[in-house]
């Protein structure tokens, strides 16, 4: 998609119930997340399953025990706990969304269509499940113009509309091209950069105009009339802070992880910084080798020196995969940026 899912776990799906947002978790319930951030998801799943063996209707544990088989790639199970999940409470949007991520990972987009539609129908203003529809809709669309391109590889106009699908979700600066009456020999692209692990969680978007766009000689400007605004000053020390946090992250640099964050910064949840730091170091040496990247990197300026930073994040790791849209806020200090906020969504 184009600025959060991933996830993958393969896909970002830590959602939060608007239920449950200003009732306090059983300690029960606490723990289970505690070892989820920890990265300890069998000990996760055999506590989840004991709460809910003796709370059957408890909606919030039984989502987390969804993200918990997501995250250990049992799609089959996590499908089957979110189908329960869309049956026992219809009325809860989260489920609907990330029951559509797994069949979009499994090539079902009809399937993730309907789910997300019905999340949008729970919950018309769910942004998150409105941007992966559209999401969809674009899969669906490159496909489309991919058979096209195959029964007519003259098409100049379907060239086109698959060449600006491509550059909208691309994840760098080379465009994949589309095939032209040149390329008889090979198939067209699959429109990789919209694979099914790219659906996620994350901010709303507004849908793509396919159907508006000229044939040849026009995608240099509709390229600049997507094109992003000009950057401010500080936007380049800004990205550079937060992309040199990453990569302390994936050099498993503890020191240089946790100086990226300012002395003003405070844990969420109420979590001491002294906790906070331990969990941090813990999770960073734990694993034998890290990777993270950082992709649709957005900057707004606050004022008074203060930026936030929207952007995705994939997680790799010997034991881990994921993949969620942070937000983070950082003030100037000295010459350098640092973290004073941060949060997933």
């Amino acid at each position: 998609m184009k600025s959060p899912s991933i996830f993958v776990l393969l896909f970002a799906l830590f959602s939060i119930f608007s239920f449950s947002a200003n009732a306090a978790p059983a300690p029960e319930v606490q723990e289970i997340s505690n070892l989820m951030k920890q990265g300890q998801l069998a000990a996760a799943l055999d506590q989840a399953n004991a709460y809910i063996a003796k709370h059957p209707q408890d909606a919030q544990t039984r989502f987390m025990k969804g993200l918990i088989l997501t995250e250990q790639n049992n799609k089959a199970e996590a499908i089957k706990t979110f189908s329960a999940l869309t049956r026992d409470f219809p009325s809860l949007p989260e489920p609907y969304n990330n029951l559509a991520v797994l069949y979009a990972a499994q090539g079902k987009y009809d399937e993730a269509k309907t789910a997300l539609q019905m999340a949008i129908r729970t919950n018309p203003s769910y942004a998150t499940a409105q941007e992966n529809l559209g999401d969809i809709y674009a899969k669906m669309a490159t496909a489309a113009y991919d058979k096209a391109l195959q029964l007519d590889t003259r098409n100049t106009s379907a060239q086109t509309k698959l060449l600006l699908i491509r550059e909208l979700f691309s994840k760098n600066d080379n465009p994949v091209p589309a095939k032209t009456a040149n390329d008889k020999a090979r198939k067209p692209a699959a429109g990789k950069m919209l694979d099914e692990k790219t659906i996620v969680a994350t901010t709303a978007a507004k849908p793509v105009a396919l159907l508006s766009v000229k044939p040849p000689g026009t995608v240099a400007k509709a390229q600049e009339k997507i094109a992003a605004p000009k950057e401010n000053p500080d936007d380049a020390a800004v990205t550079a802070a937060i992309e040199a946090w990453a990569k302390a992250w994936s050099r498993r640099d503890v020191d240089a992880y946790l100086a990226a964050y300012s002395p003003k910064f405070k844990p969420s949840g109420g979590e001491s910084r002294t906790s906070w730091e331990n969990s941090r170091r813990e999770r960073i040496t734990s694993p034998k080798k890290i990777a993270v990247e950082l992709t649709d990197i957005h900057i707004k300026d606050l004022g008074a020196n203060r930026y936030q930073a929207n952007f995705r994040q994939s997680y790799r790791s010997d034991k881990l995969v994921s993949r969620t849209h942070k937000v983070m806020e950082l003030v100037k200090s000295g010459h350098k940026w640092q973290i004073v906020e941060e949060r997933s969504r």
